[in-house]
């Protein structure tokens, strides 16, 4: 085990190579934003889609769009407004009166890299037309079913404020986001950077570094990345405990859950802890890469009562209080 376990770590070494030509790709762009970055590493390597949600001006859009030129793939930028039509989205089928045949016509969800921008603008019909996408990576248009191409990586962003005329994502879709990730304010360090870098005028290019098989085979390296039964034990222990906080001594917080994490919650912790861990440049994963990345991937499934609104009580604050009673391995 231990000779296989060094030997993961070699290859882990070796791949790490190119994820950091990658950042110094985006690094040409994006300053700072070092949380941000790195969770678009881990969804890339994990297969995993992202909410990103910030006050405007934070680079969410810019940072994007930097991963989508720094990566060799298909990009497609969706603004998503009140008057979009789930057709607008996935396609749809084109009547031509010369032959009175019916011809599909694809829609944008067909590329690699999908920015949805301020996601929440849109009506739920249209966020739901996205949900066979993101679980099944497949799109159905009239009675033709069309498989997407891997890799397939949705990016949504949302605006926390001016709430007026947005739609509230429906929990199901949210589930499907691997991560979520709140992004905040620059330092006044990188501001003053980010100012020098933007205000000249001039455009920085950034040059394609990976291709799509290098990311399928960085994601087949990543899946091998061992991982221990206790490590394993320790991820249930999170999520069982927002489902069931009196077994682990919680009884305090049991009346602040509407709804615990799902099972979706357990495997994407596992996945974005062995990306924690290939970042790290190691073939193993530790409790801390679950600690690290757990508040990502639990935020939005855990659902407060009103009773947790009305003391103005987060899921955040409930999830660490679950990080410091549960014992870590």
């Amino acid at each position: 085990m231990e000779s296989s376990i060094q030997e993961i770590n070699q290859k882990v070494k070796e791949a790490g190579v190119q994820i950091e030509t990658l950042l110094r790709e985006i690094g040409k762009v994006i300053v700072g934003q070092k949380y941000l970055v790195e969770r678009l590493m881990i969804a890339i390597l994990a297969d995993g889609h992202v909410l990103i949600e910030g006050v405007p001006g934070l680079a969410k859009t810019l940072s994007v769009r930097t991963l989508s030129q720094a990566v060799h793939t298909k990009f497609q930028r969706i603004q998503f407004t009140p008057d979009l039509l789930p057709a607008d989205l996935i396609g749809t089928l084109v009547y031509n009166p010369k032959d009175g045949n019916f011809t599909t016509k694809k829609g944008p969800i067909f590329a690699n890299i999908i920015l949805a921008d301020e996601i929440n603008r849109a009506p739920s019909k249209v966020q739901s037309a996205l949900l066979e996408a993101m679980q099944e990576r497949q799109v159905t248009i009239g009675e033709n079913t069309f498989p997407l191409e891997a890799p397939f990586l949705v990016l949504a962003t949302q605006n926390p404020i001016e709430q007026e005329g947005t739609y509230p994502l429906p929990e199901a879709q949210v589930d499907r986001f691997m991560l979520k990730l709140i992004v905040d304010y620059p330092t006044k360090k990188e501001e003053k950077e980010i100012v020098e870098r933007m205000s000249t005028g001039k455009k920085i290019e950034v040059k394609p570094v990976l291709e799509p098989k290098q990311i399928l085979e960085l994601r087949a390296l990543m899946n091998q990345i061992y991982v221990d039964e206790k490590v394993k034990d320790y991820v249930l222990d999170l999520v069982f405990a927002t489902r069931h906080p009196e077994d682990y001594k919680l009884e305090s917080i049991k009346p602040l859950i509407s709804y615990g994490a799902s099972p979706r919650a357990s495997i994407m912790l596992i996945l974005a802890a062995k990306a924690h861990a290939f970042l790290r440049g190691r073939g193993y994963v530790t409790p801390d890469d679950v600690k690290q990345i757990a508040m990502d991937v639990m935020r939005h499934r855990v659902l407060v009562t009103y009773e947790a609104e009305a003391e103005e009580i987060t899921s955040e604050n409930i999830i660490q209080k679950i990080f410091d009673q549960v014992e870590v391995p």
